[in-house]
């Protein structure tokens, strides 16, 4: 079947690249928005480390954003009917103020 046949069989096709297939680790997502694109800013937080950078940052439409909150929200349900509620803290069980706590 030719590629253009195949795009108007409504199929995407979507290449991932090695580098991006690792994935990035992030424990901290922080959202802002404006009235045309939310803006989501992905950082990794250590203990022990004062500063931390944002890894990636991605940036959406309205439309975009909300369809990730129902993909994300579907894929949590299922998630959580194969392997139990997703238990969520109203304190975080680490402290966001990472830092030497210890004395020697």
């Amino acid at each position: 079947m030719s590629e253009e046949k195949k795009n108007k069989s409504g199929k995407i096709n979507i290449e991932l690249d090695e580098s991006v297939a690792e994935g990035t680790y992030s424990n901290l997502a922080i959202i802002n928005h404006s009235v045309s694109e939310f803006v989501v800013d992905f950082v990794n937080i250590m203990p022990g480390r004062p500063k931390s950078k944002v890894k990636s940052r991605i940036i959406l439409t309205p439309q975009h954003a909300k369809r990730l909150l129902k993909a994300l929200g579907d894929n949590i349900n299922k998630f959580e009917q194969d392997h139990g509620e997703i238990r969520d803290y109203d304190k975080a069980p680490i402290p966001l103020n990472f830092g030497p706590t210890g004395q020697a």
